[in-house]
């Protein structure tokens, strides 16, 4: 069975649609997905008709954002009830975080010469969860840049001209609102944080201490010896492992769904907390 435990849909920063994004994954040999859609579950809840015309076995999900110190961490829930009220309340927390942040996004963007910047990425959002990657999209549509990366290079990044903090909720937070809707805690794409090890053993440990569960040891297409080194620091925690793809869009053959690699066999699957043995 081929567990891909980290996607995204047009609910929030994919370009799929739920239903097209389960039948991609059946077409690319996944036997259970997790839609895992940043701070909202309005994907899951459409899809579970889907999968089940599919033949495809889908776990709900969300990818909180959270913080830890300084900097910012996203946490996935797995499993999660998507009608217990300790998780809409999350949600609803979270909508109004995003809103804000985006309110101010457009604000710095409109004094950069982009005064239609909050309308424009707000349309590509459509009824997902508007995020820094439609204001990217939008610079390109407009003409700004050339592609999204070069957006967050000069208007979007760290540091840049449109770069909003926002203090998120502790990751203790987060984790407790996956713990109150019965789902399973996750740290996602710890390599992915431009930490330092030493930095990122650290987070791990920050993550363990306040109950979390698992880490995505694999995210996407990443080479043998990340797994390796990121296996060793999972387990001598007694934590369990996950792993996905991370998948946003077609084309992108570094997180294409169910293209990554196999968990090592000295790990213990996050899926065993979910059911699956």
């Amino acid at each position: 069975m081929i567990f891909d435990l980290h996607c995204h849909s047009s609910f929030s920063d994919g370009v799929l649609s739920p239903e097209d994004l389960l039948a991609r994954a059946k077409e690319r040999g996944v036997s259970v997905l997790a839609i895992t859609d940043h701070d909202t579950i309005a994907g899951v809840s459409i899809a579970h008709k889907a999968a089940v015309t599919l033949g495809l076995q889908l776990i709900p999900g969300i990818e909180f954002s959270s913080q830890w110190g300084k900097g910012g961490v996203h946490i996935v829930g797995l499993g999660v009830d998507i009608n217990s009220p300790e998780l809409q309340a999350a949600v609803n927390f979270q909508e109004q975080a995003r809103a804000a942040r985006s309110l101010a996004i457009g604000e710095r963007l409109a004094k950069l010469g982009f005064p239609d910047a909050l309308a424009g990425a707000q349309k590509l959002a459509g009824s997902g969860t508007l995020g820094r990657p439609h204001f990217a999209q939008y610079l390109v549509d407009v003409g700004a840049v050339k592609n999204i990366n070069a957006a967050f290079k000069r208007y979007l990044g760290t540091g840049k001209s449109a770069d909003v903090k926002y203090q998120w909720p502790a990751m203790e937070q987060v984790i407790h609102w996956i713990h109150a809707s019965a789902g399973v805690a996750v740290l996602a794409h710890p390599a992915k944080y431009e930490l330092t090890r030493m930095k990122m053993c650290a987070l791990i440990d920050s993550f363990a201490a306040a109950g979390g569960d698992a880490v995505e040891v694999i995210s996407g297409q990443q080479s043998t010896a990340m797994t390796q080194d990121l296996a060793k620091i999972v387990n001598a925690r007694g934590l369990y492992a996950s792993c996905g793809s991370d998948f946003h869009a077609p084309g992108q053959a570094w997180q294409e769904l169910g293209s990554f690699g196999v968990l090592p066999d000295t790990l213990k699957p996050v899926w065993n907390l979910l059911g699956f043995k």
